[in-house]
């Protein structure tokens, strides 16, 4: 749950294109069609009538575009440590050691699933819940999300200090709408997760009787999970979250789990208090710990650890895995090479060690510090924005600007980077460096515990193609990996710049003042800094929104969630205002760069930030966004964004109606 909401919130937001390009390129357009009417089609109609989405893809886009060009970048640095000698322990020794054993395919062959046995047999010693309870400790540190995870971030009514967060988990398919939805669709997944939990189990070496019983046995458990879980509009209700607890008052709640214990167990033994995220969730699996035989939970803790792993085992567990979870689920056709896994991997496991010889490489001072002068422009911008609202008091004014101003700026790549001394990576088994990968991960959140916040830390590797904003730091993220060109690029006219990275920047400060944002304080602290009046005025506002996203489909009939999608679209409609007033002050300093292939300035600012957006997908990776994701489809985050812009039915003449 390292990627919880400010993680979730963030733009998965990219451009991509060679390097030798600037601009924008007018194949992508179809000028046949009326911008007033259709823009994302006469934005984007050229590039989406001659693109396909590769086969091992579930959907295709600008972001996909720049993330593949810097996995080849990644790939020829880790190509060129893992071929070099280094000394023990250094960050190169581990990169060059974790890429080596990960395309060493023939080990991976021959060791198969021998590398789980200590696993295995932890788990066929258990005898009681408090043993479930045990076994789970060791699968919470290699990330298999198993019966619900555990965290630490800054407590929410102390942002000075971090604490320790229970959170509901332990499901094998992406979210609880995939157990109790009763559409044909999600009947078929139910179906087909059913066969790849019997295949699974079967690779195990279960006979086919064994691996029938066991399906159904993960199914069970999972479904009972999913009607306690929360969904995940109500998940988007941070205050919903923070429910304190001491070890005595959790432990009554919740008889059967010695909350105190268990965390002790992973290292937190400084703090004497703990947030339980969904009581009522929790409260279901402490009935379900001793309602549910060991028998049963051995099966399903044999599938979650299989489930975590199987990626980085032999071929057969990685085509199954693969079956089930991109061809299913997401409608992609072709596994991608073995490289663009492991280099993925890699990123995600190993992410600022790689990080920093990635930001040597490739992005030199000068574009962070021009990255840095396009936010202070973006927040002069959204401070005069403030002001001229109309429908906030003074007193809610007063605190929005102390906000605006406690923010802090994180360009390009972290001024310190991650100690990675207490992580051993061998040149042994890929599967093993995985899983100590992911337990140091783990060791270094529950580390933080009791200690101060330390909002230096990025979160983001610098090679992410990404951005974020973090409500309780109350920081502002912008990766190496999205700064580059064409997304952001000194060599084209203010218009583009603005009209893409600027609305990415504008609608990372606007997380700020979102319907959940807006709930902590300039110091990252939940609590409401806002007058009744003006939040009631802000509430109405929003409302409009939820009710305007909630009239937009997908698939024909499967409509876009309204309330999910809120804080995103919200960033996305006070980013690209921000942007756009950024965009206009720049203009009267530089004056205007007049007529660009027929396109006035403002008409390119537009059109930038709608070639950002195109995008193709798969149609089960797109039931999977609606179902799943806080952000709207792509397509509607143009038409519904740019609907309500005055300053672009100005640009393209749109007329009323």
């Amino acid at each position: 749950m390292r990627n919880f909401y400010w993680v979730v919130v963030c733009m998965l937001l990219a451009f991509g294109c060679t390097k030798e390009k600037h601009g924008l390129d007018m194949a992508n357009m179809d000028r046949a069609a009326d911008p007033a009417h259709d823009f994302y089609q006469y934005v984007n109609g050229g590039w989406l009538a001659k693109t396909e989405i590769p086969e091992s893809e579930s959907r295709w886009g600008v972001f996909s575009e720049i993330r593949d060009q810097n996995k080849k970048q990644i790939r020829s640095l880790l190509q060129e440590v893992a071929h070099g000698n280094h000394e023990a322990g250094t960050n190169a020794q581990k990169v060059g050691d974790f890429y080596r054993t990960g395309m060493d395919s023939t080990k991976i062959e021959e060791t198969g699933i021998a590398p789980l046995q200590p696993y295995l047999d932890d788990i066929d010693g258990i005898r009681t819940f408090e043993d479930v309870l045990s076994v789970v400790i060791g699968h919470q540190k290699l990330g298999s999300g198993a019966l619900f995870a555990v965290f630490s971030e800054g407590d929410f009514k102390n942002s000075e200090m971090n604490t320790v967060y229970a959170f509901q988990s332990g499901l094998g398919m992406p979210d609880r709408d995939y157990y109790l939805n009763d559409d044909d669709r999600f009947k078929n997944y139910r179906t087909e997760y059913t066969t790849h939990l019997q295949k699974m189990f079967e690779l195990m070496g279960d006979d086919s009787t064994t691996t029938q019983a066991s399906a159904q046995t993960v199914m069970n458990i999972e479904t009972r999970m999913a009607h306690a879980s929360w969904s995940r509009v109500q998940l988007r209700n941070l205050e919903s979250w923070y429910n304190k607890r001491s070890w005595a008052e959790g432990k009554k709640e919740t008889p059967n789990i010695d909350w105190q214990k268990h965390f002790e167990k992973l290292g937190v033994n400084n703090v004497d208090y703990f947030v339980l995220a969904q009581p009522g969730f929790f409260k279901e699996i402490n009935a379900m710990l001793t309602a549910v035989s060991i028998d049963d939970w051995q099966v399903y803790l044999r599938w979650h650890l299989i489930n975590a792993t199987a990626p980085y085992l032999s071929s057969e567990f990685v085509a199954q895995d693969f079956h089930f979870f991109r061809t299913v689920l997401r409608g992609v056709k072709q596994q991608k090479p073995r490289w663009k896994r492991i280099t993925e991997t890699a990123n995600a496991t190993l992410g600022e060690a790689l990080g920093q010889l990635y930001a040597e490489k490739h992005f030199p001072p000068e574009a962070k510090e021009k990255a840095n002068e396009l936010v202070e422009n973006l927040r002069a911008a959204f401070k005069t924005r403030i002001e001229n609202l109309d429908w906030m008091g003074a007193e809610t004014k007063k605190n929005a600007y102390k906000k605006l101003e406690n923010l802090v700026q994180k360009i390009g790549y972290p001024d310190k980077w991650k100690n990675y001394s207490m992580l051993g990576i061998k040149d042994d088994i890929y599967v093993l460096n995985v899983i100590r990968a992911n337990e140091f991960e783990f060791d270094y959140d529950m580390k933080k515990v009791g200690k101060p916040v330390d909002k230096s830390e990025w979160g983001m590797t610098p090679q992410t193609v990404n951005a974020g904003f973090h409500p309780i730091k109350n920081t502002l993220t912008f990766p190496a990996g999205i700064l580059q060109p064409p997304f952001f690029d000194p060599k084209v006219d203010d218009a583009l710049n603005y009209g893409a990275i600027g609305a990415a920047i504008g609608h990372e400060i606007s997380h700020g003042y979102d319907d959940q944002g807006s709930k902590f304080d300039m110091d990252g602290n939940l609590k409401n800094w806002w007058t009744e009046e003006d939040r009631k005025s802000f509430e109405a506002k929003t409302n409009v929104i939820v009710e305007q996203f909630n009239n937009y489909t997908v698939l024909d009939s499967v409509p876009v969630n309204g309330k999910l999608t809120l804080g995103e679209n919200i960033g996305d409609q006070g980013g690209l205002a921000i942007a756009f007033d950024a965009f206009k002050i720049a203009l009267k300093k530089k004056g205007s760069a007049g007529l660009i292939d027929g396109f006035t300035p403002e008409q390119r600012f537009f059109l930038s930030y709608g070639t950002i957006w195109r995008n193709k997908y798969r149609d089960d990776a797109m039931l999977n966004l609606v179902k799943t994701d806080p952000h709207s489809p792509p397509q509607y985050r143009v038409l519904g964004t740019l609907s309500t812009m005055p300053a672009f039915h100005e640009a393209f003449d749109v007329q009323p109606g």
